[in-house]
């Protein structure tokens, strides 16, 4: 199986180019600090400097349905999460005594 592909908001891409461009930061460093590929960041900043306010054109918010589809199949699994969780809790519980 391949891995799947982190995609980020426009938003986050705009705010880690703002961390070098404004913030006086190495692109080394800030891709540390936001756990990106240096390459990736480079990439976004030369994109930001060659379009300026058009940069990162594909990434705008998503329509409500989508938004709504999303976030119920991250609560179906974060509830899964959690209920595993509950489970581990009382096993490792009834383990110690």
């Amino acid at each position: 199986m391949g891995k799947e592909r982190k995609s980020f908001s426009k938003e986050f891409k705009l705010e880690a180019v703002r961390l070098v461009i404004e913030g006086g930061d190495s692109i080394a460093q800030a891709s540390r600090d936001l756990g990106i590929r240096p390459a990736l960041l480079g990439r976004w900043k030369q994109e930001y400097e060659q379009e300026q306010g058009n940069a990162f054109p594909g990434q705008g918010s998503l329509k409500p349905e989508d938004e709504l589809r999303q976030l119920r199949k991250e609560n179906a699994r974060l509830r899964m999460e959690r209920d595993i969780l509950k489970k581990a809790a009382v096993i490792f519980s009834k383990g110690s005594q």
